[in-house]
């Protein structure tokens, strides 16, 4: 298993988290990433996340979403869809290095880059349990809860 790099971002509760202090009391850590807050893909997948986030609490798992926004777009973000979890800022693009989801991407003939739409389920031990990269919405939540259940022995 891979360990998952360390970092420390501003959230949408105004405060800077880590690894440790998001994983507080839980067991398991879902850290999604998503290109831009309040696009169509990442408002579903957020919202997907919202949706069963008692059963991921019940799973002793917190859930937490990155993109390189600024932090007062992903405050607005959240409260727009009343996300009941954090949202953090990686305006500098550390993370997102770090866990190598920025990638190169192409619109309209146009090269630039980008977040690649990824997931990472990690332990409390900081280990990465299990990894989605290029993910496809629909079903995803599922997909990680249904991860999840198998670990947990549920």
């Amino acid at each position: 298993m891979n360990v998952a790099p360390n970092f420390s971002l501003k959230s949408t509760a105004q405060q800077v988290v880590t690894l440790d202090t998001l994983l507080h009391n839980k067991l398991f850590l879902v850290l999604y990433f998503y290109p831009r807050n309040d696009t169509p893909g990442c408002t579903k997948e957020s919202i997907d996340f919202k949706d069963y986030y008692k059963i991921f609490s019940a799973l002793s798992t917190e859930i937490v979403g990155v993109s390189n926004d600024n932090l007062t777009s992903s405050m607005n973000f959240q409260k727009k869809y009343d996300l009941p979890f954090q949202l953090l800022s990686d305006h500098d693009q550390k993370v997102v290095k770090e866990y190598d989801v920025l990638k190169e991407k192409k619109m309209f003939n146009n090269k630039f880059l980008g977040i690649e739409r990824s997931t990472f389920l990690i332990s409390k031990e900081h280990n990465i349990i299990r990894e989605w990269r290029k993910v496809r919405v629909p079903n995803h939540v599922k997909n990680i809860l249904k991860t999840l259940e198998e670990i947990s022995h549920v």
